[in-house]
């Protein structure tokens, strides 16, 4: 690759007691990984260990912090907070199960018409694309010929990539990102390529 492509490793936080809730924890404060995401974001540390990181990135968020925390210590680097990675602000439904989201008559279109449907009092897709992208050029930008690591959230990184590989914002919910998962993009030149995409192979 040009010496001026940067290679983005975008990371999914790791496991919570949120997820295993089915619940929205949205901008939650005190939201920590639990034993299964400890050891996902060890993992995840042992995977990065032996590539050449330049700098890492993160959401606020406390299980996002978490999970790139043992790879910043293994290659002595401090976690960078960019607000613009945070997790969808979605507002009144933010605490609430799937369950409950599902009977709603907003849901259907948050799941196929993201576009033009907001979070009731938060935020809408389109508005969460734009500040990752926003986040993600600058970081590249920064660090030309670089590999870096950032860590964000599900519709985020999802929004994110829809944007890079061409996907309509409609369709976003077609990409899967796991918990703890690793999906690249290199940042060229010529622009932006997919180098792998939900990547858990790290994962016991």
């Amino acid at each position: 690759m040009s010496e001026q492509t940067t290679r983005l490793l975008l990371i999914r936080h790791g496991h919570n007691d949120y997820l295993s809730a089915n619940r929205l924890a949205g901008r939650t404060l005190g939201v920590h990984l639990n034993d299964k995401g400890r050891g996902q974001a060890q993992a995840l540390a042992i995977r990065l260990a032996a590539l050449q990181i330049a700098a890492i990135y993160s959401s606020p968020m406390e299980r996002a912090i978490e999970t790139v925390e043992p790879a910043a210590t293994s290659h002595g680097l401090q976690v960078q907070i960019i607000d613009d990675l945070n997790e969808t602000d979605c507002g009144e439904w933010t605490g609430k199960t799937i369950e409950e989201l599902a009977k709603t008559e907003l849901w259907p279109g948050i799941q196929h018409y993201p576009s033009g449907t907001a979070h009731p009092g938060g935020e809408g897709i389109t508005a969460v694309q734009a500040r990752m992208v926003r986040a993600l050029n600058a970081i590249a930008a920064a660090h030309p010929g670089e590999t870096v690591v950032v860590a964000s959230h599900s519709d985020p990184l999802k929004a994110a990539l829809a944007h890079y590989t061409g996907l309509h914002l409609d369709l976003f919910q077609r990409l899967v990102i796991d918990p703890a998962s690793v999906s690249e993009l290199a940042l060229t030149p010529h622009g932006p390529r997919l180098i792998r995409c939900n990547d858990t192979a790290h994962i016991p």
